[in-house]
């Protein structure tokens, strides 16, 4: 039996998985680190937390597997993208602290980019929309704070990376500076048709060329994973952004195909083939996995997706538990909703860091709608559950109009995907079956596939979609009249939350 090793670091918590060759995991470990929260609208990770978190978990799954590194064929990497990492290439240390994909400092910078005309620019190169989320003006941001980064950086004594290259750097020991087409195409700094960083856009948001990492396609052979880490080398050969990893581990290689990931934020994906559709309805274009023996992502088939990007989404259960107290477990909201019918009028706006697509708009924030005097936890919390189908319902209505195609049906993964109520819930709004896989940690499938297309323990895309079993099928079981009615009240719960904070 041959094994490959995913490691899969998440916004919340970093996790290790170790697969065989039929796609079965066979060893987990997982570890949460502290989130950083300096002032409202800002969110921060240690970047040595990350790293330190990441390696151990690969310690501790090999230890529990009983296996040695010398029986890890490979080691393939997904990460939570557009957190932004700047540190020193002679010390190896972070200038800064990570900043994350959530955090919304940049939002007035990114307002005066769109005065002098640049969103148009950014969208025809990039695919994506000018938006705090995505890591070019936060290295931007980087620069301009600390004293003397911005030279230090021209000089090319900097080095900028998303959490794949953080990792690699330290994992390699020969500080390797690389990623994968993916990650460079959520740094809004990516010209994802040529494959290639954009001169323009560097000139444009302030990123000098000289700290950016090489591009490669997302299975490649990326470095060696050095000895005194695992006890032996083993060689990276997959690398891809959490969403396209989950993409390509819920088997969706073909244009039309779509998935759901629940995890802190959720985001739905719809492959689109060779071809990068442009969205009228506030979605992106992104780069999908890539391919190839080809030694950059220029000369690589390019392969497109559309994505949806909801900013909180399972995190709205850990609100209720971290800060709001409603239960000891995330698990704990499951029981907790299903104690009332119904949501009892009371609707969650998540939107703690502004709303993703299709309102894109960093300054709206959460609400609570709707509370009367027999309001109660349970509603608060049925509330909780149903704003994240309600928000994926939005991706998926919008995700039509742009690809001109009705899904069939919607795959699911993520934590969340674990909780029946909402995964019928989400069935009911949607008016289309979901269908969760028995494998629910697909971010790190994929990573693991895509290691192991490298190193032949798959030989193809096609055995890899053989592999994929259905654990449950949600069909939808509520009219399409009340749908409509909960949709359009979620809706004007959405219009209170905007410009909240402008």
């Amino acid at each position: 039996m041959r094994y490959v090793l995913a490691l899969d670091q998440g916004t919340t918590s970093s996790r290790a998985i170790i697969f065989d060759e039929t796609g079965k995991p066979v060893a987990f470990a997982s570890q949460e680190f502290k989130q950083h929260y300096p002032e409202p609208g800002r969110v921060e990770h240690d970047p040595d937390d990350l790293w330190r978190s990441q390696r151990d978990v690969a310690r501790e799954v090999l230890r529990s597997s009983g296996l040695k590194a010398e029986n890890l064929v490979a080691c393939g990497i997904a990460n939570q993208r557009e957190t932004t990492i700047v540190w020193d290439r002679q010390t190896s240390k972070p200038i800064y602290p990570a900043i994350v994909w959530q955090d919304r400092r940049t939002a007035a910078r990114c307002a005066e980019l769109k005065e002098v005309g640049a969103e148009s620019l950014v969208r025809e190169r990039t695919g994506l929309v000018l938006d705090p989320y995505f890591s070019g003006t936060k290295v931007a941001w980087i620069l301009d704070h600390i004293p003397g980064a911005r030279r230090r950086a021209e000089l090319g004594e900097l080095a900028f990376g998303t959490v794949d290259s953080w990792l690699i750097w330290n994992l390699s020991h020969t500080k390797t500076h690389v990623t994968d087409c993916t990650n460079a195409s959520r740094t809004m700094l990516f010209n994802i048709h040529m494959g290639d960083w954009d001169p323009e856009l560097l000139q444009l948001i302030g990123v000098p060329r000289a700290m950016l990492p090489d591009v490669y396609p997302s299975s490649h052979a990326y470095c060696m994973i050095a000895p005194t880490v695992l006890g032996a080398p083993v060689p990276i050969t997959g690398v891809a952004g959490d969403q396209q990893a989950a993409l390509f581990g819920q088997g969706c290689h073909k244009a039309g195909m779509a998935k759901n990931t629940y995890g802190t934020g959720c985001f739905m994906l719809m492959h689109t083939g060779d071809r990068v559709v442009t969205s009228a309805n506030g979605l992106l274009s992104t780069a999908a996995a890539q391919l190839g023996r080809a030694v950059d992502a220029r000369d690589v088939d390019k392969e497109y997706a559309l994505e949806g990007s909801v900013f909180i989404g399972g995190a709205v259960v850990q609100w209720l538990r971290d800060e709001l107290k409603f239960f000891e477990s995330a698990a704990d909201i499951e029981r907790m909703a299903a104690d009332v019918m119904d949501n009892g009028g009371v609707y969650v706006v998540p939107a703690f860091a502004g709303l993703g697509a299709p309102h894109w708009d960093p300054h709206a924030r959460g609400a609570i709608l709707g509370l009367t005097r027999g309001s109660s936890r349970a509603h608060i919390a049925r509330a909780a559950l149903e704003s994240i189908a309600y928000q994926s319902a939005d991706l998926l209505e919008a995700m039509q109009k742009d690809s001109g195609e009705k899904l069939s049906e919607l795959r699911v993964d993520g934590g969340a995907a674990a909780n029946n109520l909402l995964m019928q819930f989400q069935a009911d709004i949607l008016g289309v079956p979901v269908v969760r896989p028995k494998v629910l940690e697909t971010t790190a499938l994929g990573a693991a596939y895509l290691a192991g297309l490298y190193t032949d323990v798959w030989k193809s895309r096609e055995e890899i979609a053989a592999q994929w079993q259905m654990d449950r099928r949600f069909t939808p079981q509520m009219s399409r009249d009340d749908a409509a009615q909960l949709l359009a009240r979620w809706h004007e719960a959405v219009k209170r939350s905007l410009g909240w904070d402008s």
